[in-house]
C-alpha cells in the first residue's frame, strides 16, 4: 500500500495545501478556507480524513481546518504553544501523529517564520516520505521573519536558519519538501525557484544552507518588503477560530444603486480583464481583473470592513472572485452586478476608456515622436514594490508603491500621468484610481523587461542587489 501526498493549490494567493492518504485514511495539512475543494479530492480518492494539521497560524489566509476538523470528525493538531480559544490536539516538538498503520507524522519545532511554527515529517512503512514545512523551508529560500513585528525579524531569522539546517541534519536527501507558502505569497522571503524538490536539492540551492548565519540573516532582512494589510487580521482569526464560510449569491444592484455607492466612494470592483476594462468602463469603477492576483491587492488596498460591490461578466466569475475574497475574511461583499458596463450604466456619460500604450511607445514620446492618439506624458508613475524599484527603473519615473496609492495622489505632480508596473496588472489597478480621480491617464500594458530594448534609460538605486 503506497502513500500519495496530493497537492490543492490555491495559486491567487501563492499557497498550497496537502492532503496524504494510504488509499483508506487521510490527513490534511494546512487547508485554506474553503474545504469543499478538500472534501471532494477525499471523495474521489475515496478516503476518510481522520487528521488535520496546521503548521502555524496562518496570516496571509483564513484557515480551512477547524472547520474541516469539526465537518469530518477529524483530529485538529495546533502547536501547543499557540494560544488558540478552542480544542485541538495540542502537539510539540517530538510528538507523534498516529494516522494509520502505514503512515504517521513527526512533528518538528521549526520557529522562524513564527515562534510557534511546526513541520511534520511524514513517514510511510519503510521510512521518511518527505516533510510539510509550512513557512519553514521553502523551495529555494524560506518564510519571510517580520509578521510578527519589524521587532521579531532579526532574531525569527536566526531561528529560521536554525530550523532549516535542523530539517536538513535529520532528513535523507531524497525526502521530499512539501511547503506552504513559497508560490507568490508574501510570507515568502523570495520566490520559489522550483516547482518541487528534495532535502538534497535544498542543500545545494537553498540560502539558509549555504550561508553562515550572520549572511543569511542580513540578506533576509534586507530583501524584506511590504506585505499586505489584511494580513493584520488573519492571525487573530485563525486564532479565534474562524466561522464557516458563505459562499451563497451575491445580492444584485441595478444601475442607480451602483451610482449611489460610486458617488460615495465605496470600491465598486471591475474583475474582468484588464484588456477589457480599458476598452470600456463603468466611471468611477476600478480595475481588479479576476485573472490576476485579485484578492491580495484588493485586500491590501480596499481599507478593512468597506462595502465592496463587484462587477462581473457573469455569474460565475462573481463567485470565483467572492471565494477568492472569503478566502482573506472579506466574507459577504456588499452588492454585485453582472453583463457588461452598457448594463451598469445610468446613460452614456457614465461610460469612460482608458488610453493605453507600451515602453516603445513611452520612448518615442520622450523623443518627440508622440503617436497622435496618444496625450504627451507629463508624469512617468512607477507602482511597483520598493524592492523591484531599487533594482532597476525607468529614469526620471515617481515611484509610489500600488498599495500606498489612494492616500499618495496628492503627491502626482499636475498633467497627464502614464503608468506602468512589472507585467500591467498592478498599473491597470492603478489607472482606474487615478481615473476616480478624475487624472488624466495611460496604462503602460507592458513588460517592464521590454523597456530597456526600447530604448529607454534603466538607472538602479544605490545598495541594489547586482
Amino acid at each position: 500500500m503506497s502513500i500519495d501526498v496530493e497537492v490543492v493549490a490555491t495559486s491567487s494567493l501563492g499557497d498550497r495545501s496537502y492532503l496524504a492518504h494510504d488509499g483508506q485514511v487521510a490527513v490534511v495539512v494546512d487547508p485554506q478556507r474553503d474545504i469543499d475543494r478538500i472534501v471532494e479530492l477525499a471523495g474521489r480518492w475515496g478516503v476518510r480524513i481522520t487528521h488535520v494539521v496546521e503548521t502555524h497560524l496562518h496570516n496571509d489566509y483564513v484557515s480551512g481546518g477547524l472547520a474541516l476538523a469539526r465537518l469530518t470528525g477529524a483530529r485538529y493538531a495546533v502547536a501547543a504553544a499557540d494560544n488558540v480559544a478552542f480544542e485541538r490536539l495540542a502537539v510539540s516538538d517530538g510528538d507523534e501523529i498516529v494516522v494509520s498503520d502505514q503512515m504517521r507524522l513527526n512533528v518538528m519545532a521549526t520557529p522562524g517564520h513564527t515562534f510557534h511554527h511546526m513541520s511534520c515529517v511524514l513517514h510511510g512503512p519503510a521510512g521518511p516520505v518527505g516533510v510539510f514545512t509550512g513557512g519553514s523551508l521553502l523551495f529555494g529560500t524560506t518564510g519571510r521573519t517580520d509578521l510578527l513585528g519589524k521587532q521579531y525579524a532579526g532574531t525569527l531569522a536566526y531561528h529560521q536558519h536554525a530550523s532549516v539546517r535542523r530539517l536538513a541534519d535529520l532528513l535523507p536527501d531524497g525526502a521530499q519538501v512539501w511547503p506552504t507558502h513559497g508560490f507568490g505569497s508574501f510570507c515568502s522571503a523570495t520566490q520559489s525557484d522550483a516547482p518541487a524538490s528534495t532535502i538534497g536539492r535544498e542543500k545545494g540551492t537553498n540560502p539558509a544552507l549555504r550561508l553562515e548565519a550572520d549572511d543569511f540573516v542580513t540578506r533576509t532582512l534586507a530583501g524584506l518588503d511590504a506585505y499586505p494589510a489584511y494580513y493584520a487580521h488573519m492571525g487573530v482569526a485563525n486564532a479565534a477560530g474562524p466561522g464557516l464560510i458563505d459562499l451563497t449569491p451575491v445580492r444584485i444592484a441595478d444601475p442607480e444603486e451602483l451610482r449611489t455607492r460610486i458617488g460615495a466612494q465605496e470600491w465598486v470592483v471591475d474583475l474582468r480583464s484588464r484588456k477589457a476594462f480599458a476598452h470600456r468602463y463603468l466611471t468611477g469603477t476600478l480595475s481588479f481583473g479576476i485573472d490576476g492576483p485579485m484578492s491580495t491587492w484588493l485586500g491590501w488596498m480596499a481599507p478593512w470592513g468597506a462595502p465592496i460591490t463587484l462587477l462581473g461578466e457573469s455569474p460565475e466569475q462573481v463567485a470565483e472572485a467572492q471565494r477568492e475574497l472569503a478566502r482573506i475574511g472579506i466574507d459577504r461583499p456588499a452588492a454585485a452586478a453582472t453583463g457588461a458596463p452598457e448594463q451598469w450604466a445610468g446613460n452614456e456619460h457614465d461610460l469612460g476608456e482608458l488610453a493605453v500604450a507600451t515602453f516603445a511607445e513611452l520612448a518615442a514620446a520622450r523623443a518627440g515622436q508622440l503617436p497622435h492618439w496618444l496625450p504627451h506624458p507629463d508624469v512617468l508613475l512607477d507602482v511597483r514594490m520598493t524592492n523591484e524599484w531599487r533594482d532597476g527603473h525607468v529614469d526620471a519615473a515617481l515611484h509610489i508603491p500600488l498599495p500606498e496609492l489612494p492616500e499618495r495622489l496628492v503627491e502626482i505632480p499636475d498633467g497627464v500621468v502614464w503608468v506602468h508596473c512589472q507585467s500591467g496588472y498592478r498599473a491597470s489597478i492603478a489607472a482606474s484610481v487615478l481615473a476616480r480621480a478624475g487624472r488624466q491617464v495611460v496604462h503602460i500594458d507592458d513588460l517592464y523587461d521590454t523597456a530597456a530594448n526600447a530604448g529607454l534609460t534603466i538607472v538602479r538605486t544605490a545598495g541594489a542587489k547586482a
